[in-house]
């Protein structure tokens, strides 16, 4: 059982206020005044991350959601919502939420093998790993099922060769989740099997991407003749659709705050978020008329996405909504980010695009954040993805044509790279 674990039931506000306390006597407080830096190269805070980690599990308070079984405390969300607000300005491993508890871990509980689950839930929730997603291929661009790194038997174990991209934060990582294709007689989505790679496997290369912001947070990677055993397959041979639809919904909710698994809450310190409200206060513009409209716009779509969370996070644990409700969180989200760098960038003007003190550094900041604003429109799948799931399977429109449907994948004509 987790160090200090609650061995008998208490209540939400006694846990608050245990936590309060703990929070108080072992973590670091933040630094209001301090100014985010710029993207660049963080491996030092992974290694931080790790250790904040450690520190939680050592203290009770990590994995609040999940099973005691599997390293967690078992709690119900209401317990991991008090710590989060709780912990608000005080440093926390929050680059540690996404993938590695909300989708990859969560993903596991769901589909994972008992040893699966013991063995990588466990050892993330004590912050000896971090797992992340090896999905997205350099001639896929959306169509994930079309995806042609291939997994060959060999013995008991299997083979990968291939490419992934936009793999967030895989130089950091341990283990990835990694969707192949086992068997191009089948339809697209049907031969395809989900592994959990270890990132130090013989034949895996991984290279990181440096970004238009200065930021290496993605990285690509190469797969020649990895081999796996075959405990690494995650869910049945030749049902990884089904195991990578779980994770896509854990990806979407997570991105869209819907998630139980998140501790903490706050820009990531990879990816440091301006502040149109910081900014206002930075350039003296707080009395413009306009640059008011613009913060009461952000205040709205703030207090909106709050109410959208809880609803939304609610119906799909009490089964009111499917998973598909998660993509309007997710879409929700990116509507809500966007509008936060395009407000904070017309707020900072032409000051935005330089600034490295303290109070200009926030409008040098806005000009950095707006150039990897699309992100917020990519990541978890695209906004025209979330808007056709929202329509197709929730209000029932009709489904897009896919020519390639029921198709042999060996027969589908695909364009050279």
């Amino acid at each position: 059982m987790t160090a200090n674990a609650p061995e008998t039931a208490e209540s939400v506000e006694e846990f608050r206020a245990r936590a309060r306390s703990w929070l108080a006597a072992n973590l670091p407080r933040l630094d209001p005044d301090a100014v985010p830096p710029l993207p660049g190269d963080d491996d030092h805070l992974w290694l931080r991350a790790r250790e904040l980690q450690q520190k939680l599990h050592a203290g009770g308070f990590a994995g609040i959601c999940f099973p005691r079984e599997y390293g967690g405390l078992g709690l119900p969300r209401a317990y991991q919502d008090a710590f989060t607000e709780e912990s608000m300005g005080y440093e926390m491993p929050i680059i540690l939420n996404i993938p590695t508890f909300s989708i990859c871990c969560a993903t596991l509980l769901d589909v994972g093998t008992e040893e699966q689950k013991r063995q990588h839930i466990g050892a993330a929730i004590r912050g000896e790993e971090i797992l992340v997603q090896f999905l997205s291929e350099p001639s896929g661009g959306s169509d994930l099922a079309g995806l042609i790194t291939r997994a060959d038997r060999d013995g008991d174990g299997w083979v990968i060769n291939g490419s992934k991209t936009w793999s967030t934060s895989a130089y950091a990582a341990d283990y990835g989740l990694c969707l192949a294709r086992t068997d191009s007689d089948k339809p697209k989505h049907e031969g395809l099997t989900m592994f959990l790679v270890p990132t130090n496997a013989p034949g895996l290369t991984i290279n990181r991407i440096r970004m238009v912001d200065g930021s290496t947070e993605f990285c690509e990677e190469f797969f020649d003749n990895v081999r796996v055993d075959a405990s690494a397959v995650v869910g049945e041979v030749d049902g990884g659709w089904a195991v990578a639809s779980q994770q896509l919904f854990h990806e979407r909710n997570a991105v869209g705050g819907g998630s139980p698994y998140v501790s903490g809450r706050g820009a990531t310190p990879t990816r440091p978020k301006s502040d149109p409200f910081a900014v206002a206060l930075a350039t003296g513009r707080t009395a413009d008329p306009e640059v008011r409209t613009m913060l009461g716009e952000m205040l709205t779509l703030s207090a909106v996405r709050s109410q959208l969370r809880a609803r939304v996070s609610a119906g799909i644990a009490k089964g009111h909504l499917g998973p598909p409700a998660a993509s309007m969180l997710r879409l929700f989200h990116a509507e809500h980010s966007m509008t936060e760098d395009d407000h904070a960038l017309r707020i900072a003007g032409a000051t935005g695009g330089f600034g490295t003190g303290p109070e200009p550094g926030y409008t040098g900041l806005a000009g950095v954040s707006f150039l990897g604003r699309q992100g917020a429109g990519l990541g978890g799948g695209s906004t025209e993805m979330s808007r056709n799931i929202i329509s197709e399977r929730m209000l029932g429109m009709p489904r897009e044509l896919a020519p390639d449907r029921g198709v042999p994948f060996n027969q589908i004509k695909r364009g050279s790279r």
